[in-house]
């Protein structure tokens, strides 16, 4: 057991194991290579009686933890989409540790409040989000979304969801590429699975705007009530843009919340030569991107941005004695701005980030991510036996094995399967897919903070092998 004078003893073996672990990172297999139950059973059933030294649970941080890992920071994980970090993060989330802060309201740590604040401020104005925008931290988009969600719905029922129930007939439309967190917030408020209505995409794996117009058209028709569109800035599986213009026009007409997830693709609005996906996306009542994902901002910290930021506290409020203060509508209160009561100090790791990299500093890097994403894809289209299933946008590509082309698609979907799964298990690369019009293909991002161009040559050198042994 350690007490507060022990803090500078002890501190440098940990300041040592993490200097290790990113040191040796590319060491590791990218994805953890452990049986189910491997770690459990290294554990003991019960807690020790006599407190241990810490030098020996970091040793066993080493032997058991660390072999149960998927590395997200390393330089070839490439599956999903990043949640990156960097170093000025991680001393960032040390500090928020050592303070230790609750922030739920503005009494309970002003400099939270106010730095989150601060930092909204910062990203709506490098993004050029609408002036007017508020911003709050949320943990995940998926908690976002469930907020938009609520908002939508008390703005569609005039607040009598809040105090009566939710009324039959309300929908939520998304198209069928969203993401899942969509239909778990409209269940999570009570609207019911079977009024989500998933909008068919176009051939570019987008909203269909016509379809989403007909579809609302019907259900007035039929005595429903259209209450919110979630649009899409980057799919989960092919990172397709929306047109916000089409849509948002149609939600003005018709008086529908319109929320944006911008989740992963969101933090290139920072690059103005990318803002255009914005484009008529000024008219929305919500819109939410993750740092977490692909601006060197560590696991969780998504921004959240609202049009009336009065609104989304009285959908969220509950005020009991013992939060009342002085203080109340002088200052930002962010636990009424969200679903949780407790709020750790996200805003402290968003300064260090920003600070340190410079607006100028962030756009660099991620062009340089776009950049090697197009080498990548130009690599994969000039091979023979592989074919790109669009063109590259930002750091994506999805591709797949077409072989000499005389297998089925049943046949090819299998191969490309198989070469994921032997990458994966390899632990010398990690890999995700998406099915876009019944083909199985393999998605690629290059989003982790530190890779480079010799990570990228790795990667298509793993990738070829596979390839070249399904032709032998």
């Amino acid at each position: 057991m350690l007490d507060k004078e022990d803090f500078s003893k002890e501190s440098g073996q940990v300041i040592k194991w993490i200097e290790d672990y990113l040191e040796n990172l590319k060491s590791y297999p990218v994805k953890s290579q452990v049986n189910p139950k491997d770690i459990y059973n290294q554990i003991p059933s019960k807690i020790p009686a006599k407190g241990e030294d810490l030098k020996h649970i970091l040793q066993d941080t080493t032997d058991i933890i660390v072999p149960g890992i998927t590395h997200w920071q390393h330089p070839n994980f490439h599956a999903y989409f990043t949640a990156n970090n960097s170093i000025e993060s991680i001393f960032a989330e040390m500090i928020t540790a050592a303070i230790g802060a609750q922030c739920m309201i503005w009494d309970t740590s002003p400099a939270a409040a106010e730095l989150e604040e601060r930092m909204m401020e910062w990203l709506r104005d490098a993004m050029s989000l609408p002036n007017e925008w508020e911003g709050v931290i949320q943990d995940t988009a998926s908690t976002a979304t469930l907020v938009a969600i609520l908002c939508a719905r008390e703005r569609t029922t005039d607040f009598k969801s809040n105090e009566e129930g939710v009324p039959p007939g309300l929908r939520i439309y998304c198209s069928d590429q969203t993401h899942s967190s969509i239909e778990k917030g409209v269940v999570i408020a009570g609207i019911g699975r079977k009024n989500l209505i998933k909008i068919k995409s176009d051939a570019k794996q987008a909203l269909d705007p016509n379809l989403l117009k007909q579809q609302i058209i019907k259900d007035l028709e039929n005595g429903l009530k259209p209450c919110c569109v979630i649009a899409a800035l980057g799919t989960t599986g092919t990172v397709a843009i929306d047109d916000l213009s089409e849509i948002g026009q149609i939600c003005k007409e018709h008086n529908i919340w319109l929320h944006i997830d911008a989740a992963y693709a969101g933090t290139a609005l920072l690059l103005p030569e990318y803002q255009y996906m914005m484009k008529g996306g000024e008219g929305a009542d919500s819109f939410v991107f993750n740092p977490h994902k692909w601006m060197f901002t560590n696991f969780d910290c998504t921004a959240y941005f609202v049009k009336d930021a009065a609104h989304l506290i009285k959908t969220m409020e509950i005020l009991p004695e013992y939060l009342k203060t002085k203080n109340r509508g002088i200052v930002n209160d962010y636990r009424d701005w969200g679903v949780p009561l407790g709020r750790r100090f996200r805003a402290l790791k968003l300064w260090f980030v920003m600070r340190s990299y410079g607006l100028e500093g962030i756009q660099s890097k991620l062009r340089h991510h776009i950049e090697l994403n197009n080498y990548f894809s130009k690599k994969i289209s000039e091979h023979q036996n592989l074919e790109l299933i669009q063109d590259p946008f930002l750091n994506f590509t999805c591709f797949r094995y077409i072989g000499d082309g005389t297998k089925s698609l049943e046949e090819l979907n299998q191969l490309n399967q198989l070469i994921i799964d032997r990458i994966n298990e390899s632990g010398k690369a990690f890999l995700s897919h998406t099915v876009v019009e019944g083909k199985y293909v393999i998605r690629v991002v290059i989003g982790q903070t530190y890779v480079c161009k010799d990570d990228v040559d790795h990667l298509y050198n793993v990738l070829i092998r596979e390839v070249n042994n399904l032709l032998m």
